[in-house]
């Protein structure tokens, strides 16, 4: 089965009317993050609002910690409003986030590795289950795709989300990384091809039980 989210594109009409589209609600939220810079209390709550379920996402695979992710986010916004004051617009307010959410991602698992904590893995799986993205096209219900991004490298994974999941664009996803545009390229290239890969891998096994099961009856 080719899956549409790892291998296809859009029609050239529709791939620029969705980038048009993009473009349009990140120079609002952009225009959003400056008025509340400026002390607009209501631009602030439209800018969080605008980026919350993005950050969310992002930190939740860029930690592989989905019961992180909300204390990961409200870390993003609280430092991301303690220095509002000196953002400028040069990038996008969405790029200037995501990348302060990279840091704070960073700084806790830093945090963890000196101060390491038991957990149970079937809490852990159990709550990955429970933030599973669904409604993703190509993808049946039987597949994880959090447990297929979890088999990735770390940038890999997330120069993909970035890119793939997020919409973000390549020259957006180097300024997040902090990394050449070709090197995000070459990531999501592997990543995808991983991505396939690992799902042929998981159609095939699905197959054999199929047939044991019918062999079984």
């Amino acid at each position: 089965m080719i899956i549409p989210v790892l291998t296809a594109s859009r029609p050239g009409g529709e791939e620029r009317h969705h980038g048009d589209r993009a473009a349009s609600a990140d120079e609002s939220i952009t225009a959003w993050a400056l008025a509340a810079r400026g002390g607009d209390p209501a631009a602030v709550d439209r800018f969080v609002r605008a980026l919350h379920r993005d950050v969310v996402r992002y930190v939740a695979h860029l930690s592989a910690d989905p019961q992180a992710a909300d204390d990961l986010a409200q870390d993003t916004f609280l430092r991301a409003l303690g220095s509002l004051h000196r953002f400028e617009g040069r990038s996008s307010a969405r790029t200037w986030l995501l990348a302060i959410a990279r840091r704070a991602v960073i700084d806790s698992l830093r945090h963890a590795a000196a101060r390491p904590r038991a957990s149970e893995a079937a809490d852990w799986r159990s709550a990955v289950e429970l933030a599973q993205p669904r409604g993703l096209p190509g993808f049946d219900d039987g597949v994880a795709l959090l447990d297929l991004l979890a088999a990735l490298p770390g940038d890999r994974r997330e120069a993909f989300v970035l890119t793939q999941m997020m919409g973000l664009s390549y020259a957006e996803a180097a300024l997040i990384g902090d990394c050449p545009v070709g090197t995000v390229r070459s990531r999501v290239a592997r990543a995808r091809a991983t991505l396939i890969a690992l799902l042929a891998e998981a159609e095939a096994q699905a197959r054999v039980r199929a047939t044991d099961l019918r062999s079984a009856a």
